[in-house]
């Protein structure tokens, strides 16, 4: 199911580190006063990764209830973006990179050219 996520409006991660210990009512917290989201939006993903970047949980609202799944990788990891506790939304281009092992949010992005090389 976390393969594919074409019938999501809206994807999330949370970045940094959250502990996969807390469940529906921690998760959701989490979304509603730490990121001031509203984690009662229908058709929103949100991705949580603790420390071990093999495992993920996902929080969805279903409009009837919650649903919480949890990923383990048996092989690999999730390149997992750790600059702050903040949530940020993805595209469904950068959420199947992501579930493919590749980087979403570069550590270092290249901002700009200061000197531009000159021709000779």
């Amino acid at each position: 199911m976390l393969n594919n996520a074409t019938g999501f409006k809206r994807i999330y991660l949370a970045v940094g580190y959250t502990d996969l210990r807390r469940g529906i009512e921690g998760l959701a917290s989490i979304v509603r006063f730490q990121f001031n989201l509203d984690p009662y939006d229908k058709d929103t993903i949100f991705l949580f990764c603790g420390r071990r970047c093999d495992r993920i949980k996902a929080l969805i609202w279903e409009g009837d209830g919650f649903l919480l799944c949890y990923k383990r990788l048996e092989i690999g990891a999730f390149h997992w973006p750790r600059s702050a506790d903040e949530a940020i939304e993805i595209t469904y281009d950068q959420y199947r990179m992501l579930m493919q092992g590749l980087e979403v949010i570069a550590k270092h992005p290249i901002t700009e050219l200061v000197d531009p090389p000159k021709a000779v």
